[in-house]
């Protein structure tokens, strides 16, 4: 997919930084641009007013703080500002994002990385029904479980 179109500022200092940071990162500007797509259009200043998330991988308010910004901060930020963000919450994943999926599930459900595609997304924390009811898009079934093979399903029909 072309996904230039969806770069609206810097694009050639954005595809520039991009690929570096893919490279640190050990994945394809593509994956990184497929993630982003996902997340937010590829736009730095998407906005989840239900989550308070922003900017292109929807970094929420507690993950903004732990990387020493905040969602306010990072919405004002350029594209190419926001990849050292994207590649400092990244950073942890290294090695562990063998394909785009893995990618994803960094960003989306880090527990989910590398599990097989029968694996319920759920935490000790967090039941499965409240990831179904809170990410519905990604619960093809409407089973009140999102298992990592429909998460990859629906990642496929986004990205064409």
């Amino acid at each position: 997919m072309n996904f230039d179109k969806y770069i609206t500022s810097n694009l050639s200092e954005f595809k520039e930084k991009l690929s570096s940071v893919a490279e640190r990162l050990g994945v394809t500007p593509n994956q990184l641009l497929s993630v982003m797509f996902i997340e937010s259009n590829i736009n730095p200043k998407a906005l989840n007013s239900y989550t308070n998330a922003v900017g292109l991988i929807q970094f929420m308010p507690s993950t903004a703080k732990s990387l020493g910004t905040s969602t306010n901060d990072l919405f004002y930020m350029s594209n190419v500002q926001q990849l050292d963000y994207v590649e400092k919450y990244l950073k942890p994943y290294k090695g562990k994002m063998s394909n785009m999926y893995d990618l994803y599930f960094a960003i989306f459900f880090p527990v989910a990385i590398g599990k097989p595609d029968n694996y319920v997304l759920k935490t000790s924390n967090i039941s499965a029904s409240k990831i179904a009811s809170q990410n519905p898009a990604y619960d093809i079934n409407k089973d009140q479980q999102i298992t990592v093979a429909e998460v990859k399903q629906a990642i496929n029909k986004r990205i064409k």
